[in-house]
């Protein structure tokens, strides 16, 4: 059994810093209006972009990514010491994943996670990252939903782990399965906004709050 101690030390602290909902932190910061009180009420950087605070969107995007990057990128390049490999180190990203959308400092209240989920993508592969974050750009430029090219992006994720198998990096099952994991919490995450892109009352990228 204390073989699994040092995998699971590791999964529960990444939860522990995923649970950091940073929409919340850097607002209070700032003395800004909560996330979840405006907009979609959601803690994450799209919302509070509604704020028409760029910079305080922006440093709510970089910390939410950098919470899904650091389990990954910590597992990846000391956990060899205990026997820790890429596949605990996707668990892990996971892990930081489901605490940004259940944060047990939140009141279990989180936001979408696709920050999050974009930084443990960098941090198993950066060219799995990039792959991703290009399709939420090309997605999220041409139709201006954030929403949108976040299913979109989730969708390819896994798609992108298998066509890049057969070239860039080595297949691993626990991997693989961790993205589909956050691939479908994403989209379930998304459920109301994929009702209100059907009805077409989808707020886009850049739209403020209405006062």
């Amino acid at each position: 059994m204390s073989s699994y101690l040092p995998a699971i030390f590791a999964i529960v602290l990444s939860y522990l810093l995923g649970s950091l909902s940073f929409a919340v932190i850097v607002s209070k910061a700032l003395g800004m209006a909560d996330p979840r009180s405006y907009g979609s009420k959601n803690p994450g950087a799209t919302n509070v972009l509604r704020s028409g605070n760029k910079g305080a969107a922006l440093a709510t995007l970089l910390l939410d990514a950098l919470k899904g990057w650091v389990p990954v990128f910590v597992v990846n390049h000391y956990g060899s010491h205990w026997g820790l490999g890429q596949g605990t180190a996707a668990v892990a990203g996971f892990a930081a994943f489901l605490g940004h959308l259940y944060p047990v400092f939140f009141g279990f209240q989180g936001g979408k996670g696709v920050a999050t989920a974009a930084g443990a993508l960098v941090g198993i592969d950066w060219l799995l990252g990039l792959a991703t974050g290009c399709t939420w750009l090309i997605v999220a430029i041409f139709f201006r939903y954030s929403s949108l090219a976040s299913i979109v992006a989730a969708f390819f994720a896994p798609a992108y782990y298998l066509i890049g198998g057969r070239i860039a990096w080595p297949l691993d099952l626990t991997v693989l399965l961790s993205l589909v994991s956050i691939s479908l919490l994403l989209i379930w995450r998304h459920r109301e906004n994929i009702r209100r892109l059907a009805a077409g009352t989808e707020s886009k990228l850049g739209s403020k709050t209405k006062k």
